[in-house]
């Protein structure tokens, strides 16, 4: 099971803070993750049009093409500006 979190634009867009997912079959990194969320279509395509999306996955910054494996936590946010 994977534990997906998201933060700032992203929770609003898809009225979800949190998530609990069985490890989808052949997915090996946060990459083919970050295809199936957005393959579900709808609201989901918001993932898939942020720019500069970053990740996370066990709380430490990850490229598209860290390893998972079940149990990981992962977390997706927009990059964030401040003033």
């Amino acid at each position: 099971m994977l534990k997906i979190l998201y933060f700032a634009g992203l929770r609003e867009a898809l009225d979800r803070s949190s998530e609990q997912l069985a490890m989808p079959s052949g997915i090996g990194n946060l990459g083919q993750l970050h295809a199936h969320l957005v393959a579900r279509g709808g609201v989901w395509e918001a993932l898939g049009k942020t720019k500069n999306l970053r990740a996370a996955v066990n709380q430490e910054m990850a490229a598209m093409d860290a390893p998972l494996k079940d149990g990981d936590e992962v977390a997706f946010f927009p990059p964030v500006t401040g003033g």
